[in-house]
């Protein structure tokens, strides 16, 4: 896909109405690097994590989210782009984490969005 894509893709993923709480970042994740990021969620809070790469070698990064205890739960694989909700069981600190460790030539510029709570509707009455 071409970089245009990307790019466009990029834009719409942040063109969604925000929600109670949102974290946003655009960072470069060096070759053969690991980078990770801290959420703290209130136990039955939903969570939707929404990443896109948008520029480097294939446009593609290892995703992984953990529970408190350090639980796995999503795991996604050379991947451009993704969105990702699920429900905090706990009452802690979650962690989600980007990796390029399985190339060592090539760097990628990986934006994402963590929102917590629910999305208020488009339009009046809508559920």
């Amino acid at each position: 896909m071409g970089r245009w894509y990307c790019r466009l893709l990029l834009l719409l993923l942040f063109l969604v109405p925000g929600s109670s709480s949102a974290s946003e970042s655009t960072f470069k994740l060096p070759d053969n690097a690991k980078q990770c990021f801290h959420e703290d969620i209130t136990q039955g809070t939903k969570g939707t994590l929404q990443f896109q790469v948008i520029t480097g070698g294939h446009c593609d990064v290892d995703c992984r989210l953990e529970d408190p205890d350090g639980n796995g739960f999503y795991k996604e694989m050379k991947k451009q782009y993704d969105n990702y909700t699920f429900t905090a069981s706990k009452n802690r600190t979650y962690k989600f984490c980007f990796s390029k460790e399985f190339s060592t030539f090539t760097y990628e510029t990986v934006a994402f969005d963590f929102q917590r709570g629910e999305d208020p509707p488009l339009l009046p009455g809508e559920n």
